[in-house]
């Protein structure tokens, strides 16, 4: 029989995201990882609800893929019915990647491009397939993996938990042994570290808790573009006499920091002698320039608070226009440039859609540069993307 012998599970915000939207839970033997989509913290919202959903275990009346799949479903029922009764929350989705270790099994559950891996006899073998457009067009032949890397519409997926009343879940049942690594990533893992540097890391550390980090830490390095979760966990044999291990439990609320090295301590400063102090003329000057500078650093201050602010304001607009190449894109930020060329916003997607394949008046009410949410700006590009623009 088969136990969970060492587990991580960790995640990072990244690089180029205000709020984490992935959500986790480590529980021996279930694990999680969910990763939302959706504006107005909309994405937080369905990844939570499907970890939720999980909270309370398989139960013993089902095997355990037709368990993990029912658990999925009614994830996917709550996630819809809660985005069809808030406009805020519209259209909101998450994936889903769930692993349960039975005594000799492993059975997963999932839907979307978070992954499962196995890493067995230094070997990382990857145990799930992505519900994602470029995955699909490269298993039917039309897209080759360097392709895939730079195609407009990578990170479009196929499939998800929340947009439609029902969802298909994937579901297998993998040997395990003693001595397996399993891993369950969100793609902010996957998109910025290949397979093969993956595999270097978790062979290097042995440790899970040094492995996961340094995961962590590589995609950050790479870029860290999105959300990074990581779930790691190491089996072993547990003798006729031994019981399982009691259920270690961890969510995203929960999850231990990394912490920063500690800095050396200082020296104790000497007390400086009373005859350095100098003239009372001396003084005064040295009141009056600390006084200045005081004044200097408050003004500094307002202007530091009063462009953090403006900052967030404009991060929170985003507007359609095309890039340099002419194709569709979702841009966030103010639809405006600076003097020096300053630009007030930034690109966050680009479809496979040209401008010039639209009529002139699609163009003028989709490319008028209107201000928008973020979920309704992302809709309106999924919409044209998929042909059902009115």
């Amino acid at each position: 029989m088969l136990r969970v012998a060492e587990q991580y599970a960790g995640s990072d915000t990244g690089r180029q995201r205000r709020a984490n939207e992935d959500s986790l839970l480590a529980r021996s033997p279930l694990f999680v990882v969910a990763d939302g989509m959706g504006g107005a913290q909309a994405g937080e919202v369905a990844s939570r609800l499907a970890v939720e959903s999980f909270q309370p275990g398989l139960g013993e009346e089902l095997e355990p893929e037709l368990a993990l799949a029912e658990l999925a479903c009614a994830a996917n029922a709550r996630i819809h019915e809660l985005s069809h009764a808030n406009t805020e929350q519209a259209g909101m989705g998450t994936t889903l990647t769930a692993l349960y270790v039975g005594e000799h099994d492993v059975a997963i559950a999932h839907v979307g491009d978070s992954r499962a891996y196995c890493l067995r006899d230094g070997e990382l073998l990857r145990l799930t397939d992505d519900h994602s457009l470029v995955d699909e067009l490269m298993r039917q032949g039309r897209l080759t993996p360097e392709e895939a890397i730079e195609h407009p519409q990578r990170s479009v997926i196929t499939r998800a938990l929340g947009p439609e009343s029902t969802v298909e879940v994937d579901t297998r049942s993998f040997r395990a042994r003693a001595g397996d690594v399993y891993l369950l990533c969100s793609d902010g893992l996957t998109t910025m570290l290949a397979e093969q540097q993956i595999a270097e890391l978790l062979l290097a550390n042995p440790s899970l808790r040094i492995a996961g980090e340094a995961l962590i830490a590589a995609a950050n390095e790479a870029g860290g573009r999105d959300n990074i979760t990581v779930l790691l966990m190491r089996l072993e044999e547990v003798g006729p006499g031994q019981t399982r291990r009691p259920e270690e439990h961890a969510t995203l609320t929960d999850m231990p920091a990394v912490k920063p090295p500690a800095s050396p301590p200082r020296a104790p400063r000497s007390p400086r002698p009373a005859a350095l102090a100098g003239s009372p003329q001396a003084l005064v000057r040295r009141r009056k320039r600390l006084r200045r500078l005081g004044a200097l650093a408050v003004a500094l201050a307002v202007i530091g608070v009063l462009a953090a602010a403006a900052y967030l304001a404009v991060q929170r607009v985003y507007f359609v226009g095309t890039n340099n190449r002419g194709l569709v894109t979702l841009f966030r930020g103010l639809p405006v440039r600076l003097p020096g060329n300053l630009a007030l916003y930034s690109s966050e997607y680009v479809s496979g859609v040209s401008a010039s394949t639209l009529t002139p008046q699609r163009r003028r009410t989709l490319l008028n540069h209107s201000l928008r949410s973020e979920g309704d700006a992302a809709s309106l590009i999924r919409s044209l993307e998929l042909g059902q623009l009115e």
